[in-house]
């Protein structure tokens, strides 16, 4: 498959997810002949797919899904039909993986319903990270930590630098780099940004403070005190005159609790779904969420491979 024909794809996916003005979609039954059509014909047309023939993304970068709204878009579904269709990519005889429009799926598998529409693109695991990315990303339905593994991805797996990232995503250079930084925050801030208990800008004024129990410190503070950021950028000048070593020194415990970071953000790339790691008095507990069958036996695949 040449790479032109994949930037075609590409391209035609993100004119999709943009909403730009609407071409002449046409349906057809079955995919022996959407085989017959060109590549550029095959971009305006939805094929109508049986639900349980759809195996998870491996590379989504949402992590968290509201079962409320679920529920809510299923009864929805049910009333009105799925008005946007998901995107998939064919895999084998009759088996599709998903690209983007999991939420639209679940839902549908929640309302009950057979079959569902969607546009097949013919993409390698690169564009599909990208696909999948920036959907989520355009939707606004991704949290900072969750983009940014995304982001994460791209480059670990698929070898690229982040300025190409930036082209795949859409976003400039500095917004990559700055996202990418806040995977270096202790998990008690990651954990604050994904629960929107406090903004981008404010994480990132923390990032500076090197001592864990300070950055905790502020970051209650900031809970507490609803801050805004040019308050959390002053307290955090003020600890950096003072020059005190502890802000310089991490304890043993802070030095535990950041390799647990690093090594929650390695699953969690490896493994496409929430990680949680805890400590306990003696030893701990890895807990490892799926949000259906196929995903569990696409885990299990994983760990399988691991042997």
């Amino acid at each position: 498959m040449s790479k032109k024909v994949l930037g075609r794809g590409l391209g035609a996916y993100f004119q999709e997810v943009e909403g730009s003005s609407s071409p002449q979609y046409h349906a057809i039954s079955s995919v022996e002949e959407l085989e017959k059509l060109d590549t550029r014909e095959k971009v305006n047309i939805i094929l109508h797919i049986p639900v349980n023939s759809i195996r998870a993304n491996p590379f989504q970068p949402r992590m968290d899904f509201d079962e409320i709204k679920l529920q809510e878009l299923a009864e929805s579904i049910k009333v009105h039909g799925l008005i946007q269709p998901i995107t998939a990519r064919h895999v084998g005889q009759n088996r599709y993986e998903l690209i983007s429009g999991e939420r639209r799926l679940r839902a549908c598998k929640m309302a009950g319903i057979d079959t569902i529409p969607a546009y097949i693109r013919e993409v390698n695991d690169e564009d599909v990270i990208a696909m999948a990315l920036v959907e989520n990303v355009q939707r606004e339905q991704l949290n900072p930590i969750e983009t940014a593994l995304g982001y994460q991805r791209l480059i670990e797996e698929c070898e690229l630098t982040q300025e190409v990232v930036a082209q795949r995503v859409g976003k400039n250079r500095t917004t990559v780099t700055n996202m990418l930084r806040l995977l270096n925050l202790p998990p008690f801030i990651q954990s604050a940004l994904q629960k929107n208990q406090i903004s981008i800008g404010h994480a990132r004024a923390l990032i500076s403070i090197e001592n864990l129990r300070v950055q905790e410190q502020l970051l209650n503070k900031i809970i507490e005190n609803d801050w805004s950021v040019r308050q959390v950028e002053q307290a955090v000048k003020q600890v950096s005159l003072k020059g005190k070593k502890s802000t310089k020194v991490l304890s043993k415990k802070d030095q535990k609790d950041l390799e647990l970071l690093q090594l929650s953000n390695q699953l969690k790339n490896k493994l496409s779904t929430k990680v949680q790691i805890r400590r306990k008095a003696q030893g701990g507990e890895i807990k490892i969420e799926y949000y259906s069958d196929e995903e569990l036996d696409r885990l299990l695949g994983i760990f399988d491979s691991m042997a």
